[in-house]
Formats: C-alpha cells, structure tokens, sequence
C-alpha cells in the first residue's frame, strides 16, 4: 500500500479528530459558500475548531484535487 504524500498525509487524523469523513468534509466545504483558500480555512477553523494545519491541507486538497492526484 503507497503512503499518502501531501495534503492526504494529514487525511486520517482529521477524520479521527474531527468525526467526519474526507467526503463529509469536502461536501460540507461545497456548500458553506465560502470559494477563496481564506475564506474556507477560517471557516474550518472557527466553525469547526480545526487547527490551522489541517484547515489548510484539506483546503489544499479541496481547492487543487488535480495537484494531489496519486
């Protein structure tokens, strides 16, 4: 099994810490409306008590998932 590199590194520790799926969260992120990597990590952050780390690599993921394709 091939390890994941980048943005999806942190994916399982943000589904064990957070309670949602990957999925969960990209759905969710589709819909609050939010479109700017700032917009979406602040709204991660505040709305969902995420830190800054994870906020950002699921962003990155979200926004870009062509850049991180295996």
């Amino acid at each position: 099994m091939t390890k994941p590199h980048g943005p999806a590194s942190y994916f399982p520790s943000i589904e064990a810490k957070y309670g949602r799926g990957i999925d969960e969260w990209k759905t969710a992120m589709a819909e609050s409306g939010r479109a700017s990597h700032k917009e979406l990590v602040d709204w991660l952050k505040t709305e969902h008590g995420f830190g800054h780390g994870h906020a950002n690599a699921i962003t990155q993921h979200f926004l870009h998932p062509e850049k991180w394709a295996s």
